[in-house]
């Protein structure tokens, strides 16, 4: 493929603009009514007209910190426990698939792809009136589970392309050293696969970090609801009030977690997901 030419490149900077402009804009909208008052919120102008901390202030201080923090208590702790079991499940799986030969190998891969891409909303119902017969609805593991349900079949799949690319000779190496099979899988695979490992944890807490179905769906107080389902009971400080901007300025904090771990393992994050696509 040659060089392009001015032109080529004139459109091609032109275009990813574009998409970043795109992008953002709506991200720069939120984080501008965040920074209105109330008596500024109705205000058709793109920036405030005066900077305020008010829809801060109330969801911290105010009477949505009652919401908004065990809500955010619980979405770190839920996602971050989601997190490990699927990433830790997904490697145990990963390398099942990438090292020994069993008979539906491939349906396991291809169940795992079909589960991934199911519509979350038809297992609400389901798993609703189970969770309040076995005692699970409202709790951290009520959410924990189906979470699994959304992340580890990606994690397979993603992991999975990861475990084929490492050089099982290293295995085989260590194992003649005198490891055993567990000794050569945890100090030699697991080291090996940890770019895949990274993505992989990287995508299951994005995945987990916002859902709204099952957090609204599966539960009702404090004890285990998530913030993507505590922005949606946040209220006005009259019932003729909506409260825009509490739930931007709530939205703007719940995104720093994300945009925060996607700027600083971006490097890690694009050369695994190379890594992953690269077939030996």
């Amino acid at each position: 493929m040659g060089a392009l030419s001015t032109r080529e490149r004139v459109l091609w900077y032109i275009g990813g603009a574009l998409i970043c402009l795109y992008a953002l804009v709506p991200v720069a909208w939120i984080v501008s009514l965040s920074f209105k008052s109330s008596s500024d919120i109705n205000n058709r102008q793109f920036l405030p007209t005066s900077a305020s901390w008010e829809n801060y202030q109330t969801i911290f201080t105010g009477n949505a910190a009652e919401l908004f923090l065990p809500a955010l208590r619980n979405s770190f702790a839920i996602c971050l426990i989601a997190t490990f079991v699927a990433v830790v499940l997904s490697m145990f799986a990963a390398y099942a698939i990438a090292r020994l030969d069993f008979p539906g190998k491939r349906v396991v891969l291809t169940s795992a792809l079909a589960v991934a891409v199911f519509p979350v909303i038809t297992m609400v119902t389901p798993l609703f009136n189970l969770w309040r017969q076995v005692g699970l609805y409202d709790t951290w593991l009520g959410l924990i589970i189906p979470y699994l349900a959304l992340t580890l079949p990606i994690s397979i799949w993603t992991m999975s392309a990861f475990f084929r690319q490492i050089p099982w000779d290293m295995e085989q190496a260590a194992q003649v050293d005198g490891a055993t099979s567990w000794q050569a899988f945890r100090k030699v695979i697991v080291p090996l696969a940890a770019p895949g490992v990274f993505t992989t944890a990287i995508i299951a807490f994005f995945i987990a970090w916002n859902d709204f179905v099952f957090g609204i769906s599966l539960t009702s107080t404090d004890a285990a609801r998530p913030v993507p389902a505590a922005l949606s009971s946040f209220t006005g400080a009259s019932y003729f009030e909506q409260p825009t901007g509490a739930i931007s300025a709530a939205a703007v904090i719940v995104t720093i977690p994300v945009v925060l771990l996607a700027l600083l393992f971006q490097r890690r994050i694009v050369a695994g997901l190379t890594n992953g696509a690269v077939k030996g």
